[in-house]
């Protein structure tokens, strides 16, 4: 699935929101009412990079958001964790991504506009 076909069946679903923890391999999807739901995540056995490299997190992002040729979510959470990438919370409601890394770096990635 995209990212926007992801987004419209959680939203479907009646979540608002979702977190991925890449050093725990989870993600944790939330309702409005405060109930959440945690899963296990793929682990890769991957750490996640000491410094936070934001140019090579954009860059991971770009392809994930442009379906470049032989993306994968899997890869694209390899190179997330290697730019130091420690997880992300992806808000319905806000229409971004908050990535965050070990030191507690942000970047924030607004959902693309619409064509």
């Amino acid at each position: 699935m995209t990212f926007p076909e992801i987004v419209e069946a959680l939203t479907h679903g009646g979540f608002e929101s979702y977190t991925v923890d890449y050093r725990r391999s989870t993600a944790t999807y939330y309702l409005p009412s405060g109930e959440s739901l945690e899963l296990a995540a793929h682990g890769d056995g991957l750490t996640v990079g000491e410094s936070f490299d934001t140019e090579a997190l954009k860059g991971a992002i770009h392809e994930a958001q442009t379906l470049a040729p032989g993306y994968t979510y899997k890869g694209f959470s390899a190179k997330a964790k290697a730019a130091g990438c420690a997880g992300y919370l992806v808000s319905f409601l806000g229409r971004r991504a908050l990535y965050f890394a070990r030191t507690g770096e942000t970047h924030a990635e607004h959902f693309p506009t619409p064509s």
